[in-house]
């Protein structure tokens, strides 16, 4: 497993990940505050409606630019802020669970960094337990602080298993992530019926055939 160097990189906001798992960010990413943000979105996409020709004295269409600036900053892509990185409390395993614990179905929306069109899925997440366990929303909202922001399905997966690994101190993780991708469904091939499969196993997952498949028959593969 490959350890963060604080000394690379240290105010990037994945520090705490490994540099090849790092989204790309410029340093002054978050210089300025969201609303002067979505204030230049806003001209920048106006910019872009009116090269499409299309008019935005519409009253369907004058308010376009700003909510898509306001969708990009506060939803689509809050995940580029490490104000809305979660804490992951961890509570003493009082009760000796020392079985696979799996969160199966979590919502992933994410958005394809390539051609900036959506990317919509599950993540299933397991671990084992050792002398704590992590409130189960947590695991949601690790995953949800990951995919929203441009990804490749790739990293996204080794980022959620990475947090998780550092944050509960065990590699003993597995993430497993289906998705569709519109960037294949509604341009290109314009494939609709395949699916993208990614997977991260640490630990045990990765030395016990049986314990992986398990995993994999506890979320239906």
């Amino acid at each position: 497993m490959e350890e963060p160097n604080p000394a690379a990189n240290a105010d990037h906001p994945d520090a705490h990940l490994p540099p090849g798992l790092r989204t790309p960010l410029r340093p002054d990413a978050f210089a300025r505050p969201d609303a002067d943000k979505i204030e230049a979105i806003t001209g920048h996409f106006r910019a872009i409606m009116d090269e499409l020709g299309l008019d935005l004295t519409d009253d369907s269409l004058a308010g376009t630019p700003r909510r898509v600036a306001k969708m990009f900053v506060q939803e689509w892509f809050n995940g580029l802020n490490p104000a809305h990185r979660p804490e992951v409390r961890l509570f003493e395993n009082r009760y000796e669970y020392q079985q696979l614990l799996v969160e199966r179905d979590i919502t992933v929306f994410s958005c394809c960094e390539h051609h900036f069109v959506p990317i919509i899925g599950k993540a299933h997440v397991a671990y084992l337990p050792g002398k704590h366990v992590v409130g189960l929303s947590k695991l949601n909202r690790v995953v949800q602080y990951y995919a929203r922001r441009p990804q490749v399905q790739e990293r996204l997966t080794r980022q959620i298993a990475e947090h998780l690994r550092h944050s509960l101190g065990t590699p003993d993780v597995a993430v497993l992530i289906e998705a569709d991708h519109l960037c294949v469904m509604s341009r290109g091939v314009n494939d609709t019926s395949s699916s993208t499969l990614t997977s991260e196993y640490g630990g045990k997952f990765l030395e016990d055939a049986q314990l992986r498949n398990e995993f994999l028959r506890q979320i239906g593969k």
